[in-house]
């Protein structure tokens, strides 16, 4: 049976070659009826993180240097960069730009939206870190003026944002300082208030007011730490265990502080000074760390840097007339052969079974049929 089914392939050898031949001459000469697309391509370098500055300012912190760590823990620059370029906003702004609506030709914008993201790579390189940017367009000037425009966009994007790590050390700190900087005045008035006298001042002698601020400066730290590690993970795991015991340990040294004082908590004057040591050791530490992160994010320079620039493409991305023409040969060339088997298979069964050859007749009455 083997053999006469090579010598039924053998007999249709010419219908084997030319109906190939011929759908692919065919698929050659339909892509000359589809309309060119250039890809022009971008090419951006992502800011280096100062990773080991950051390291060095936190860690002057203690306690508070790992609430900080902790809420500005991101993710890779890069990876954040290639989905702002992905965003919405960037997107529409594309959209509205070069006039997407009216090229696209669609009336909704999400469908012009789903357009533009077709015919938009954004990739960023494992190994060298950078951001490569290709845009798909009929009009190649069109498509290197879209991918150099994606950078512009992300540029005047990523200035509202803070996205580096300086950066967000910089609002973190700026956000707190401000903060600390009206608690300060107010614990300042109110000492100012309680008036000052010697005998409050050596009953509470400023180095344990001191250690006192400190320490419940820790404190307060650890608490926000520990509602933010709740937040986001659950109660057995080890950061929140961890987080419990520190802030344990700064409230037993807290208690410690208060309990050696007691004898001095009659006074008024204590309790605000205590107060106001608490709010200074605080905003001290604050505007040292604000201003790290100020020169740390001086010391990124330029955000985002363009390596090569898109220039309008000369030769076309598609259609892919070589592959379409090798694609549609070999198809049509698998489906030939598939036929000539079967119609091969076909003869066999009839002309060796007569049983198989009823059965055959039935099946194609019944198809003539319908």
């Amino acid at each position: 049976a083997t053999v006469d089914l090579l010598v039924a392939v053998f007999e249709r050898w010419r219908t084997l070659v030319l109906v190939p031949l011929v759908a692919g001459a065919l698929a050659l000469g339909a892509t000359y009826l589809v309309a060119p697309s250039f890809t022009a391509r971008t090419t951006i370098l992502p800011p280096a993180s100062q990773q080991s500055a950051s390291a060095g300012a936190l860690a002057a912190l203690g306690n508070l240097g790992a609430l900080a760590g902790g809420a500005l823990q991101t993710r890779n620059p890069t990876d954040q960069l290639v989905a702002l370029l992905q965003s919405e906003t960037v997107v529409d702004r594309m959209i509205d730009h070069f006039g997407l609506m009216t090229v696209y030709g669609d009336k909704l914008r999400l469908d012009v939206r789903k357009a533009l993201r077709a015919h938009t790579t954004v990739a960023a390189g494992k190994k060298d870190g950078l951001i490569v940017i290709d845009v798909e367009d009929k009009d190649p000037k069109r498509a290197a003026d879209m991918a150099n425009r994606y950078v512009d966009e992300l540029r005047h994007f990523t200035s509202t944002l803070a996205v580096t790590e300086a950066q967000q050390r910089r609002a973190f700190f700026q956000t707190h300082l401000e903060k600390t900087r009206d608690d300060l005045a107010a614990a300042q008035r109110a000492l100012q208030a309680s008036g000052f006298n010697a005998g409050a001042l050596r009953a509470e002698p400023r180095a344990a007011a001191e250690e006192y601020a400190r320490v419940k400066a820790e404190a307060t730290a650890a608490e926000v730490r520990l509602q933010g590690l709740n937040s986001r993970l659950t109660p057995n795991t080890p950061e929140v265990r961890q987080a419990e015991s520190a802030l344990l340990a700064l409230r037993a040294k807290l208690a410690e502080l208060e309990k050696a004082s007691e004898a001095a908590r009659g006074s008024d004057y204590v309790g605000r000074y205590r107060d106001f040591k608490y709010q200074e050791t605080l905003f001290e530490m604050f505007a040292r760390q604000y201003e790290l992160a100020r020169v740390d994010e001086s010391r990124e320079g330029a955000l985002i840097q363009v390596v090569d620039p898109a220039k309008p493409p000369e030769w076309k991305s598609s259609p892919k007339r070589l592959v379409i023409t090798v694609v549609a040969t070999a198809v049509s060339a698998v489906i030939v052969l598939l036929a000539v088997l079967v119609s091969g298979w076909l003869r066999l069964a009839r002309e060796s079974d007569p049983q198989t050859a009823q059965a055959l007749a039935r099946i194609s009455h019944a198809l003539r049929r319908r």
